[in-house]
């Protein structure tokens, strides 16, 4: 693969699930920009959000982009990875990035039992997720292409980048 294929969209959107799926197919290498950056701090998200902040964790990320931009690989991107200008040119430079696009209500449904997003521990989760989501969606749609990630199922979604990147997978 000569082209990095980026998923980025909102936490909950199955860019996770679909990223290990569509390296499978492709017989390449998937990398998580979330887990690399918990690697390299020896902390979970939450755990360097609370002691070092978001700023030291979106420099971690922007890194983590530069390093692993040029490799030909399939990128599962942390949900944030849009907050720093300068990660979706790398993103876009080098390879094809598609938005996952999720409902604030599906993204809901999906994370509202996971006791590691920071999100669901105020008082209206739901509220918190539709906010932040309408701040990063002019973001989101600066993407190659947006896909509909609604579906329970990742099988759409696989199918569907892969047909639009060009390969049978």
């Amino acid at each position: 693969m000569k082209k990095n294929i980026v998923l980025i969209g909102f936490m909950g959107s199955g860019k996770s699930l679909i990223a290990r799926e569509l390296a499978k197919r492709l017989n390449t290498k998937v990398v998580s920009t979330d887990d690399m950056a918990q690697q390299r701090a020896g902390q979970t998200i939450q755990e360097i959000f609370g002691s070092k902040g978001e700023a030291y964790f979106r420099n971690l990320e922007h890194d983590i982009i530069k390093e692993i931009s040029p490799l030909g690989i399939v990128i599962d991107c942390g949900g944030g990875v849009v907050l720093h200008k300068e990660n979706l040119k790398l993103l876009k430079a080098n390879g094809i990035v598609f938005y996952l696009q999720a409902t604030p209500e599906v993204i809901f449904q999906r994370i509202k039992n996971e006791k590691h997003r920071p999100l669901l521990k105020g008082p209206d989760p739901l509220g918190c997720i539709k906010e932040l989501y309408q701040q990063r969606l002019p973001l989101y749609t600066q993407a190659d292409y947006t896909i509909d990630a609604n579906d329970a199922s990742i099988e759409g979604p696989v199918v569907e980048i892969i047909k639009k990147i060009g390969i049978r997978g």
